[in-house]
């Protein structure tokens, strides 16, 4: 019994630090905001007390059951701990080096700042732009690099137990399939971004053949370097466009979509989804990861109302009001599920078997 509570200590001891050092770097960066770009400063209310408590209960189960989840099976323990240490260590210095000029895009609502190389006739026009407020939006090297550390110090260490939400339910969803050879299923990360989110589901899934879609090349040759490593099950990386994904129809068995819908304006939404529809076999699973919402979420609203003013996410405020079931239902999707954890919410629906 020793070993287990020695792994639970270690994890509970790794969060309790990701998270006291987003914090703190949260409180220096604000800090420095004051001092050196106090224009910058977004016009939000501080969180009341009652509020910081109930988002740190909602963190404390988020980490509880990633453990039990991890207890159980669903995803190796050396999931839990999982992280590129001295990598982030090395680009942390960055992170701050970047600031200035996030503050500066900020104060002068600077959101196109994208690299001039950039062809704008291969993208949308809506992701033409400094989400986030982030140097060069997803179009650079330079913003792959730093995005998961950025996004651990933004969700104070939990990012990556807010990802694994996803894992339960692909399983689940699979179960259906468990009479063909794992090796013949595929399972798709729609707009899988540096590829973390891949590097999870490979952890829990023996054998399946994994595949990644993402508009950024920058941000796909980051996840080559976290996924295709020497030793490591191969995963396809292909470029495109959600809205518009070069396969076949009916040619996966499950789909994961994290952190996407949330930065789409709404009729890019209903597209993406459309598209999960059309390629997902019968009887395939399409799970879905975002924020948390209104509807769902009221106790956090003023947390939600802040976020797009703090940072530059034009489609956040008609996404936190959207009607996520509806849009699945509209699709096609059956026996749509949804529970929330923390700051995101995951969604599970099922593309229905064609009737004999």
């Amino acid at each position: 019994m020793a070993e287990p509570n020695l792994t639970k200590l270690a994890y509970q001891t790794l969060q309790q630090g990701k998270g006291l050092a987003g914090l703190a770097h949260k409180h220096l960066s604000s800090k420095l905001m004051n001092l050196i770009a106090p224009d910058a400063i977004p016009n939000t209310k501080p969180i009341p007390t009652e509020l910081l408590k109930e988002l740190r209960r909602s963190i404390t189960d988020l980490e509880r059951l990633d453990w039990l989840d991890a207890e159980q099976g669903l995803y190796p323990k050396s999931q839990l701990f999982d992280l590129p240490w001295l990598d982030w260590a090395s680009r942390y210095p960055l992170v701050w080096l970047d600031l200035p000029s996030t503050w500066i895009r900020r104060k002068r609502n600077q959101t196109r700042d994208i690299p001039r190389e950039i062809n704008k006739d291969v993208y949308p026009d809506y992701y033409l732009q400094n989400f986030h407020h982030q140097t060069d939006g997803y179009l650079s090297d330079h913003s792959a690099e730093l995005y998961d550390l950025q996004v651990e110090i933004l969700f104070n260490g939990t990012a990556d137990a807010m990802r694994r939400r996803i894992i339960a339910p692909l399983k689940r969803g699979l179960k259906r399939f468990s009479h063909r050879p794992q090796e013949t299923l595929k399972v798709l990360d729609v707009a899988t971004g540096t590829g973390r989110t891949l590097k999870q589901i490979r952890s829990a899934f023996n054998e399946v053949e994994l595949l990644g879609i993402d508009l950024s090349g920058a941000y796909l040759r980051q996840a080559s370097r976290c996924l295709n490593t020497k030793g490591c099950r191969f995963a396809q990386l292909i470029r495109g466009n959600a809205e518009d994904m070069p396969f076949p129809d009916e040619s996966m068995q499950a789909l994961s979509c994290v952190f996407l819908l949330h930065e789409l304006p709404r009729n890019a939404r209903q597209k993406v989804i459309e598209e999960c529809w059309r390629i997902l076999e019968p009887g395939g699973v399409l799970v879905l990861a975002d924020s948390i919402q209104i509807a769902d979420s009221p106790q956090f609203s003023s947390v939600l109302e802040d976020f797009h003013k703090i940072f530059h996410e034009p489609f956040y405020h008609d996404y936190i009001n959207d009607n996520i079931n509806e849009t699945l239902m509209n699709s096609g999707f059956k026996s749509i599920t949804a529970e929330s954890y923390f700051m995101t919410r995951v969604w599970t629906a099922n593309k229905p078997v064609r009737s004999s």
